[in-house]
């Protein structure tokens, strides 16, 4: 017989972005390994990105439970829209950009909503699972976060159902990003009693736990400084894609794949780019730089300031399918990262769809960056820092001159095949079946 385990996630079809795909391709493979998932999510989502081709993917006998959820961006959108829909999408600009509407809604969201804007769902939510799960004989938990308000679920649940004695609920924190150390945090607003309370609940949902999940070696090393709880590396991964052959784009294609926000715009990038073009004949006939997903408007205004404009194609937003058709096509897979301390555990999703698209990489981010390893282990391309331009030029010519002469580094097979998803699902039965 199959155990029977809830999953409490925000992020569920048809919302787009990477936030849905990890525990979606969880859900897909848990059954070959013994586990029934369970998934509740909210009836009503504010998703700032909708992809409905997602929903095909969603199994047809998977159990999904649903509750209302309030959330304040539905109020806070009759101040300002447009400003609402791209704070709540993460694209934050600097502090002497803002308009005086978003600093007020940044202040309010960072100061008044601990520790995001789902918290309210909390105890309707607790109300509604802790009889779901008495009704059901289910003994095990799982809650991903971002949002952090998934994790306080799991944490009342757990002290309800086991507050007599006679009952047990295990309970799995998945960490998809950090909690008070990610990226996004120090553009709220934050008061010094704002940033001690979200200590004060990160170490208490690490303390409660009876497994905690994180994607990132750096984010374990975090974790572990706070918590002896038992932490797993489950990074995300890629699924399987279709073998049909696709067309390589005519042009040498410099391709990146999401959300470019505006502390992720790499001026060196720019800078060297300008550079090869203006001495490079045969590499300004032939560059081109596409940018697939949400940009912000300063990463925009930066490429033209470097003369780049006729060269940029800004795609928008399209569906995970038509994502992975167009790194299939690329001549290069760029990936872009934050130069801070704070990003070096950051390994974003995407980077494993990538390593299957089989095309070679070139990744810009901090030094010693969790993913430089993963880079440099498959042999998929470039990690370079910021600090080196002169390298960076000689990757990027070097890729050229394997793009004209038809010559890839596509990373090896055995060592990529690692981050299927069925093989991190398995890692992560193991865990749920040890409990």
């Amino acid at each position: 017989m199959s155990k029977k385990v809830l999953i409490v996630c925000y992020y569920w079809p048809p919302a787009g972005g990477p936030g849905v795909q990890r525990w979606l391709k969880f859900i897909k493979y848990l059954p070959d390994f013994d586990i029934e998932p369970i998934v509740y999510t909210p009836e009503n989502p504010n998703y700032p990105i909708v992809d409905s081709s997602m929903m095909a993917e969603v199994p047809s006998s998977l159990t999904v439970l649903k509750q209302p959820i309030k959330e304040p961006y539905r109020f806070a959108s009759l101040l300002s829209r447009k400003q609402t829909k791209t704070i709540s999408a993460g694209i934050v600009l600097k502090a002497t950009q803002q308009s005086l509407v978003e600093r007020l809604l940044l202040y309010i969201r960072g100061n008044f909503f601990i520790p995001d804007a789902r918290v309210g769902w909390v105890n309707p939510s607790v109300r509604f699972l802790e009889k779901y799960v008495s009704e059901h004989d289910i003994d095990t938990v799982i809650t991903t976060g971002p949002p952090h308000s998934m994790h306080l679920i799991g944490m009342q649940l757990k002290a309800k159902i086991t507050a007599d004695g006679t009952k047990k609920l295990h309970w799995i924190t998945d960490f998809r990003d950090p909690w008070t150390t990610i990226g996004y945090h120090d553009k709220l607003k934050m008061t010094a009693k704002t940033k001690r309370k979200h200590k004060a609940l990160e170490r208490q949902v690490l303390e409660t736990a009876d497994q905690i999940l994180v994607t990132s070696p750096t984010t374990k090393k975090e974790f572990n400084a706070i918590t002896t709880k038992p932490i797993t590396v489950i990074t995300n991964g890629f699924d399987t894609t279709s073998s049909e052959a696709v067309a390589i784009d005519a042009n040498f294609t410099l391709s990146h794949i999401g959300s470019l926000l505006s502390d992720r715009n790499p001026l060196v990038l720019w800078k060297v780019l300008a550079k090869l073009i203006k001495e490079n004949d045969s590499f300004r006939e032939r560059f081109e730089l596409k940018l697939v997903g949400k940009v912000s408007q300063e990463v925009i205004d930066s490429i033209k300031s470097y003369g780049l404009e006729k060269h940029l194609t800004l795609v928008g937003y399209v569906s995970h399918q038509e994502a992975i058709t167009l790194q299939r096509q690329a001549a290069v897979l760029l990936l872009i990262e934050i130069d801070a301390e704070i990003t070096k555990g950051i390994i974003p999703g995407k980077v494993f769809e990538y390593l299957a698209a089989q095309r070679p990489i070139l990744a810009l981010g901090p030094k010693d960056a969790d993913v430089s390893a993963i880079i440099t282990a498959t042999e998929s391309g470039y990690y370079l820092s910021y600090d080196q331009e002169e390298a960076l030029e000689v990757a990027i010519l070097e890729l050229f001159k394997n793009y004209t002469s038809k010559k890839w580094t596509a990373g090896r097979e055995a060592r990529i095949s690692k981050y299927h998803r069925k093989q991190l699902t398995e890692a992560l039965a193991t865990r749920i079946h040890t409990l």
